[in-house]
């Protein structure tokens, strides 16, 4: 029994260290202080693909908060316990000293990452003395750090033009650590390193398989170079005709198609608009002739 329970508080402890407390973004309260953050807090600006489509750097985290109101946290596992043999338990803060004449200096290190399973995912680092402060740094970098990307179906397996997986191939790297995501049919899941289904998960990615080269038991490099790997989903050009045949989508899915439902609408408001014109036409024959 004592086992048992010694077992369950050891679970409980990773689950509070690895999820982030949510809390309630007050946008009333917020005073933003940049030219973009005024223009979301005045509904200029309501949807984050136009921060991202024009270029334009996100410097404060409030303008995340405020467009993404479902956005999601978590911590990955990039530090160790001390222990015999190599070392204990997977931990989210990863620990270094500095020796100095005073004794010891540590810090404490963390990635974190946001994402609302819906095409949009951030990864961002922090560093401090403390590790409360060091979490808070590493997510609010990683609001800062978001990016969108592309999914679709790219299996051939599968051709069920839903955005499951990745659309095309794609390669990620940082220092020796080399990733190549590939596209997977429906209900394959995510076969890949846990740290990288983390943000595989956030990003909204559903199937993928995955090869990693080099010293992939190095977290840091891994998760870089995985999040590379999405970024390069969004950085390569694409034929128009391979868009709807494996039905890319752009980030968010459900505004996507908003967007072409109100496309339609307009097209089918304009149609019938030449037949008052002709009759407007012939009328004004008629009142020439008999003038």
């Amino acid at each position: 029994m004592v086992d048992d329970v010694k077992g369950k508080n050891i679970k409980a402890g990773e689950n509070r260290a690895s999820k982030i407390p949510q809390k309630a973004f007050d946008k009333e309260a917020w005073k933003p202080k940049t030219s973009i953050g005024k223009k979301v807090k005045d509904n200029e600006i309501k949807d984050i693909d136009e921060i991202l489509n024009n270029g334009l750097n996100i410097l404060e985290a409030q303008i995340v908060d405020a467009l993404i109101p479902n956005l999601e946290k978590d911590l990955l596992l990039i530090g160790q316990s001390k222990g015999k043999f190599g070392g204990g338990q997977r931990r989210v803060f990863k620990q270094t000293q500095k020796k100095t004449r005073e004794g010891n200096k540590p810090k404490f290190a963390s990635f974190a990452i946001v994402g609302d399973k819906d095409g949009h995912i951030g990864l961002g680092y922090g560093k401090s003395k403390e590790t409360v402060p060091g979490r808070e740094k590493a997510t609010r970098n990683a609001k800062l750090n978001i990016i969108k990307i592309r999914r679709g179906c790219g299996s051939w397996q599968c051709g069920c033009k839903e955005p499951h997986t990745i659309p095309f191939a794609v390669n990620g790297k940082c220092g020796s650590v080399k990733i190549k995501l590939m596209p997977a049919p429906k209900g394959t899941g995510l076969c890949v390193e846990p740290e990288c289904q983390k943000i595989l998960n956030l990003a909204g990615i559903k199937d993928v398989w995955s090869k990693t080269f080099g010293q992939t038991k190095t977290k840091i490099n891994l998760v870089k170079a995985c999040f590379n790997a999405l970024k390069e989903s969004i950085t390569t050009k694409i034929q128009h005709k391979y868009i709807e045949q494996l039905g890319i989508v752009e980030g968010n899915l459900t505004k996507e198609d908003e967007t072409k439902e109100s496309s339609e609408e307009v097209t089918d408001e304009k149609s019938p608009l030449p037949e008052p014109q002709k009759d407007e036409i012939i009328v004004k024959e008629n009142e020439w002739k008999n003038g």
